[in-house]
């Protein structure tokens, strides 16, 4: 038996804090408006400081390397949320991030620097990692077996329009002065007095099973990181090379942009399917569903992309894209528990922004050597692996 096929000492049978069927909605309402507000904060810090520095006249390479430091931020802080949150308690750290993260993202608005930008967006992923990890753990923890799909698949969706409020919101306000920026700081306030409001309805998972870092998750389910990794490359390339792909082919910034807007739709209302789905035909299965659609996607592409049939294809694509993360979750939720689920939760903040800091970079690199068809080839290459890797371990089983 592989690790993947081990259930580690934590995913033993377990009693649910509020019984098997009961869901404590004030809770959940309390923990998904966090995860939602937080998603708000991010999605407006990305595209405002990209305005501003653009304005400026900064270098597209430096603004790219500033948007990377956020998501380099997660990737470092992922090691340390499991010990921390085992030494100080798991509401305080996230409330104390909140805090944090607003002061940081003051700290930007404050001081109108590119290169001082850099290591303060850094903290700025540093600090708001830990409260994202933490309110998915609570989630997965609270929600009962029989409903994890339609909640993780609602949770997920919904967290989705957040990322996509935060952009829109600059249609309001504007990209000047601190307006913007009062309405990040406001919303990583928010998360911090939800969590404070909620904090009684929670379980404490400290002591729950046997302390477990990031690294040591990894042997224990390398191919569901693996899915996590994929989901996230999958996600990056689409929404940063899909635009050069579409120009290469002839097509118009507006067509490129609604297509763009298609797939983002897609990925917020296809996930309560999906976790629908996945409890009637089990989370595995769905899983490797999403994944061979989003291979036969891939191939579809070239042929498709002048056609109306792109339109459902990339809708389609949006929602197994982003399935391939809600299934690995809801599959986390299954299989792990208290310090073990922490740990998972946390190993996948830090795949994931591997996934997004490694996938658009190589893909690149592929379009440039082998032309514009380098990037359906760079999709359906890591799409076919996955798909390969779990039918493999569906054989073992």
């Amino acid at each position: 038996m592989t690790p993947d096929h081990q259930p580690p000492p934590t995913a033993a049978l377990h009693r649910h804090p509020y019984g098997e069927d009961r869901i404590p909605w004030a809770a959940m309402a309390g923990i998904i408006a966090t995860v939602t507000v937080f998603a708000v904060a991010q999605g407006l810090t990305y595209p405002l400081l990209s305005f501003i520095l653009e304005r400026q006249g900064t270098t597209s390479t430096l603004i790219g390397l500033s948007a990377a430091m956020t998501p380099t931020g997660f990737i470092v802080s992922a090691p340390f949320i499991p010990a921390l949150s085992r030494r100080i308690g798991a509401a305080r750290l996230a409330i104390l991030c909140s805090v944090l993260a607003a002061l940081t993202l003051t700290a930007i608005a404050c001081i109108d620097d590119a290169w001082i930008w850099m290591p303060l967006r850094f903290l700025l992923g540093f600090f708001a990692n830990p409260l994202y990890v933490i309110s998915e753990t609570w989630l997965l923890s609270l929600t009962p077996a029989s409903r994890r799909g339609r909640i993780m698949g609602l949770y997920s969706s919904i967290v989705s329009v957040g990322f996509a409020i935060g952009p829109l919101s600059l249609g309001l306000v504007g990209a000047e002065g601190w307006p913007p920026f009062m309405i990040g700081i406001a919303a990583f306030l928010a998360c911090g007095l939800i969590v404070l409001a909620v904090t009684p309805r929670l379980p404490d998972m400290r002591h729950e099973g046997e302390a477990i870092s990031v690294g040591g998750f990894f042997a224990l389910a390398p191919l569901l990181l693996f899915a996590v990794f994929a989901a996230a490359a999958f996600e990056q390339i689409l929404l940063s090379l899909f635009a050069v792909y579409g120009a290469a082919l002839g097509s118009e910034e507006e067509r490129i942009a609604s297509l763009i807007t298609c797939f983002i739709t897609g990925n917020a209302a296809l996930q309560i399917v999906l976790g629908r789905a996945a409890e009637r035909f089990g989370s595995r299965r769905t899983l490797l569903f999403c994944v061979v659609v989003y291979l036969i996607g891939c191939l579809l592409l070239p042929v498709v992309f002048d056609a109306w049939l792109i339109w459902p294809l990339v809708f389609l694509w949006g929602g197994v894209s982003f399935g391939i993360y809600t299934l690995s979750l809801i599959q986390l939720g299954e299989r792990f528990t208290g310090q073990a689920l922490i740990a998972g939760n946390a190993a996948f903040a830090l795949v994931w922004g591997l996934g997004g800091i490694v996938g658009s970079p190589a893909t690149g690199v592929a379009m440039q050597l082998i032309g514009h068809q380098g990037l359906p080839l760079s999709l359906g290459l890591l799409s076919c692996v996955l798909a390969v890797l779990l039918m493999a371990k569906k054989g073992r089983d």
